[in-house]
């Protein structure tokens, strides 16, 4: 669905209405497309601690220019700031002293990031100074304008050379709706980075399962997954069937129609991608439905629906596949939950408790995976699809424009940061759950 707004404030009448009524002005979001460079300019890393010398090998090794000295005058795509070294408050100067005065020379949608120390992992005066780099960096994301985005990544003692798949997303336009994240490398789980055999297409030889994946989000995942190299098997209702072997056939892809909530359903699909293709490699829980009431107009049929759809089969399907040793090693399991899960919504106390437990899922199992298996969320904000395009018009353009960016995201910004964490180089990308919301200003 078009935004109207968004194309009528940037005529020239929109955009004196803008400037001087102080209306929202939402940017025209660059997005990557396949042939592209990650990075379109030059990236300025700054700081020093832990990773002073493997940030400029990882850059060099992802093709994105980088320097320490930019040239006068030069516009700046992005910025890299190796903040691990500050180990006290007062060092915090430190990162405005390096962004501060480069902040007017970054391009449209330009990328800075933040990398730090975990403070879980860290004690005293340090731990407090770590800590502190969140509220910075999720503020200046909502400073930094014109399509720009801001991030934090911690990085675990050990797990400085598996920085690549997430540098690669988040310096780049597929990363266009993500901003104010905060990002664990190694914090759970292996500190060591996979590797990817062809850089232009990471999945190459890799099977990914999709459920809900004949329309919307899934349709995109699917097909974002399909250009990064893998095999997909789609999964969805048999309402959706014809939908679904129409894209599968487009992508070359194989499908299993299904209702994910049969008691015989986890097994059944064990069974299909142990049999047809020698296991899973790359899992995403996409199926979901809304039933919305108020808790007090809540049949027990909207609740119970909801919550076996969006929580209890991935749940099920999850412990099926691992049980069954159907996920290969470097294997990825990857969940949609929401903002509602973070912060609530009116009249969806059970699509909120679902995938506030897909959350908790990611918290549980992050932990106890072995072989390089990971366990990550997205949790996307206001995102066009036909279903947000059936939402009352002063509801929608809330959920548009209550954000760092302005504007509704695209199935693709949730496709992409799926594909980041299905990446074979981010097996130290473990246990997070981010947001794909444009820095939505409700929830953390």
């Amino acid at each position: 669905m078009s935004d109207r707004y968004q194309s009528f404030i940037h005529t020239g009448v929109g955009q004196l209405l803008a400037k001087n009524l102080g209306l929202p002005d939402p940017p025209v979001l660059q997005r990557w497309a396949p042939g592209s460079p990650l990075v379109d300019g030059t990236v300025v890393v700054g700081g020093s601690g832990r990773l002073d010398r493997s940030l400029p090998a990882a850059l060099k090794r992802l093709a994105i220019a980088s320097t320490r000295a930019p040239a006068e005058g030069e516009r700046l795509r992005g910025l890299v700031f190796d903040a691990t070294g500050i180990a006290t408050s007062e060092q915090l100067v430190t990162l405005t002293g390096f962004i501060t005065p480069l902040l007017r020379r970054l391009t449209s949608c330009a990328r800075v990031v933040v990398i730090g120390t975990a403070p879980e992992l860290l004690s005293g005066r340090e731990r407090v100074a770590q800590r502190a780099l969140e509220g910075f960096t999720r503020s200046l994301g909502k400073e930094i304008g014109h399509g720009g985005t801001v991030q934090l990544v911690y990085v675990a003692p050990g797990a400085e050379a598996a920085l690549d798949s997430t540098l690669a997303f988040l310096l780049s336009p597929k990363s266009a709706y993500v901003s104010g994240q905060v990002v664990r490398i190694g914090v759970t789980g292996s500190q060591k980075a996979g590797k990817a055999t062809d850089k232009q297409h990471p999945l190459a030889g890799r099977v990914a399962l999709v459920t809900g994946a004949s329309r919307g989000i899934g349709e995109q995942i699917a097909r974002v997954l399909h250009r990064d190299g893998a095999t997909v098997v789609g999964v969805d209702v048999p309402q959706a069937a014809s939908e679904l072997q129409t894209l599968m056939k487009e992508l070359d892809g194989d499908y299993l129609t299904l209702d994910i909530t049969r008691s015989d359903a986890p097994q059944r699909i064990a069974q299909h991608v142990t049999r047809t293709h020698a296991g899973v490699d790359v899992v995403v829980h996409n199926a979901g439905i809304t039933r919305d009431r108020k808790l007090a107009n809540m049949s027990a049929e909207r609740w119970s629906s909801v919550i076996a759809v969006n929580l209890t089969a991935p749940e099920l399907i999850t412990r099926a596949l691992l049980d069954g040793g159907a996920i290969r090693p470097n294997g990825r399991i990857i969940g949609v939950a929401s903002i509602a899960g973070i912060a609530g919504n009116l009249g969806q106390t059970n699509y909120a408790a679902s995938k506030a437990g897909v959350i908790g899922l990611v918290d549980s199992l992050a932990g106890e995976l072995t072989d390089g298996i990971t366990v990550n969320a997205v949790a996307p904000g206001f995102i066009e699809t036909k279903m947000t395009a059936a939402v009352p018009f002063a509801t929608r353009e809330i959920g548009r424009r209550l954000n760092s960016m302005s504007q509704g995201g695209l199935p693709v910004d949730v496709a992409e940061t799926i594909a980041w964490y299905a990446d074979p180089r981010s097996t130290a990308v473990n246990g997070n759950v981010v947001r794909v919301c444009g820095q939505m200003m409700l929830g953390a």
